[in-house]
């Protein structure tokens, strides 16, 4: 307790109820090329439509993306994006004679949303670097142009609108005017509706005065509202530069009357380009996930990554020791290549670096893309991934994804590659998951292993997973014994933690039995003078089984069973 100065009572309060914490067990992470969206930013998806909306529909340069990650949403529903991004990639804009690149909102924000941009693009830009954005056409008519009659691409908008633009109430009491004015954004070219000219959005009502407010109070200014609420474009610099940039953008002002232009304005957008990212730009975007203080994830999936990036991930769990990440071999290993996958799968694997924090499997499915019509070959390590979803959502973490319980995959038209077993039995010594059809029974994660020819307990993934969730959360609960002694008060507080978590557990059959030991035996005299604190955590993981032996024995009518069982 506290020392008093003067008689008198002091309460406080000891908490001593610290408890295991639960942990996210069931949260991807995935980096690849998209056609639209942020850049370089970690986006949470929670279903395919998200995706779709966030990142728009694949094409062929993108489809291999796009359904690793719809096949991973297929089981769960908590999957980081990253769009990875060329550093040739540009934005569309309204000055043709300027390239500029903007990845994602945050770099729009700091870079351009406040202050004067020097007319550098024009008055508007795309939201999103790529070629998509050059279907875009923004429409804007302010208070100083003719209302009847208003068109953009021959399009009639002014019915989209209540009325003329003019002075909002909130400027006319500050003595300002000709503060207000309409901007319409349509798909010029059909690519973000397959309908051309199709209206996207419509903002009536914006103001020029940097100050405005809304009626809930949040800021009417056209470039903070295009900012907070467009989905395609953002707003640079003022229309008709040369005459609106004094004054739009100023604070309402007594007797500020903002610049206006007589005619309605149309600005079509151009120079946005596609580039398909390298190598480099997709371990640029892996690195999003690199930090476990910054984002807490368990999944990786890779999609069609080149083994350059593979081992990049690689180096990445191996660093965090959270998370697994999930491999499938290329394409040309599996895809038509009958009669030689073996031996190019045993290549492919002979040319990585082992580890029990990654999962690979045999091949690539193919299935339906409904939104070009066509079937697509996809890598499957997006739907291993989500199998570990599958398999945390009806069990938990400690069971294996694999077999005809859990391990049945989806949207799977046929394999590019069905390993028979001597063809299973040549490629799983060497790491590499199985998946099979089986006919009546579908197609099926054979295989538990993690990327190891090790033998050891965690050449399974689920004891590699066990493991992940164990010092996980036991970790995180640990960090509240820092700064504190280390005496048999401390420690037995330690053990009285830990033990309750592990029974918990063994009882769900993760763990065939524990011992915590937190005593003077680790705590030498000479780790407690090194300001140090030692808990050995003693585990017997639960296996899986991979092999089933049956014996069917034929014994004569007249023969005791007691007397031959055991012997064969």
């Amino acid at each position: 307790m506290a020392f008093s100065i003067s008689p008198g009572v002091t309460v406080s309060e000891v908490d001593l109820t610290t408890v295991i914490p639960s942990v996210l067990t069931t949260a991807g992470a995935f980096a690849g090329a998209f056609n639209w969206g942020p850049a370089n930013k970690r986006i949470q998806i929670s279903s395919e439509s998200q995706l779709l909306s966030t990142f728009t529909k694949p094409d062929s340069n993108t489809y291999i993306s796009y359904y690793t990650a719809a096949s991973f949403l297929a089981y769960g529903n908590n999957l980081r994006v990253v769009r990875a991004i060329s550093a040739s990639a540009n934005n569309a804009d309204a000055n043709t004679s300027s390239t500029i690149r903007v990845n994602n909102e945050d770099d729009f924000q700091y870079s351009y949303l406040s202050g004067n941009n020097a007319n550098v693009a024009g008055p508007f830009i795309a939201r999103y670097p790529g070629s998509l954005g050059n279907s875009l056409t923004i429409g804007v008519l302010d208070a100083g142009a003719s209302f009847t009659g208003w068109q953009v691409n021959s399009v009639n908008v002014a019915s989209y609108f209540p009325g003329a633009p003019g002075t909002s109430t909130q400027a006319s009491s500050a003595g300002a005017a000709n503060d207000e004015l309409h901007i319409i954004v349509l798909d010029t070219n059909g690519l973000f509706t397959g309908v051309k000219n199709q209206v996207l959005e419509v903002f009536p009502y914006l103001s020029k005065a940097s100050d405005a407010k809304d009626t809930l109070g949040n800021s009417n200014y056209y470039k903070n509202y295009i900012f907070n609420n467009s989905k395609y474009v953002y707003a640079m610099d003022p229309i008709s530069y040369a005459t609106t940039n004094a004054t739009w953008g100023t604070p309402l002002a007594n007797g500020t009357s903002y610049a206006t232009v007589a005619t309605s304005t149309t600005v079509q957008l151009a120079g946005g380009t596609d580039v398909t990212p390298s190598d480099a730009n997709l371990q640029t975007a892996y690195d999003l996930f690199a930090n476990p203080d910054e984002v807490d994830i368990s999944l990786i999936a890779t999609g069609d990554a080149s083994t350059t990036v593979q081992t990049y991930v690689r180096s990445i769990v191996e660093t965090r020791k959270d998370c697994i990440a999930f491999i499938s071999p290329p394409s040309s290993n599996v895809v038509n290549q009958v009669g030689t996958e073996t031996t190019k799968l045993t290549t492919w694997a002979n040319s990585l670096t082992s580890s029990t924090y990654v999962v690979a499997d045999s091949g690539w499915k193919y299935m339906f893309d409904k939104y070009n019509n066509v079937y697509r070959w996809i890598p499957l390590n997006g739907d291993i991934a989500g199998l570990c979803v599958n398999t945390d959502n009806v069990r938990d973490p400690w069971y294996s994804p694999a077999g005809f319980n859990r391990g049945t995959l989806k949207n799977v038209v046929k394999l590019a590659w069905n390993p028979t077993k001597a063809q299973r039995d040549t490629i799983y010594p060497l790491g590499i998951n199985p998946v099979g059809t089986f006919p009546g029974q579908g197609t099926v994660l054979f295989g538990d292993k993690t990327f190891t020819t090790k033998p050891s307990a965690f050449d399974r993934i689920n004891v590699r997973r066990l493991f992940i969730v164990l010092e996980k959360t036991i970790a995180q609960a640990s960090k509240y014994s820092l700064f504190e002694f280390n005496d048999e008060f401390t420690r037995s507080q330690f053990v009285a933690l830990v033990t309750p978590f592990l029974r918990d557990v063994q009882g769900r059959r993760g763990i065939y039995d524990f011992r915590v030991v937190c005593d003077t035996t680790n705590n030498t005299p000479q780790v407690i003078d090194s300001n140090q604190f030692v808990g050995d955590i003693y585990v017997k993981p639960a296996r899986s089984i991979n092999f089933i032996q049956l014996n069917f024995v034929a014994v004569r009518t007249g023969v005791n069973f007691s007397e031959i069982v055991g012997q064969f």
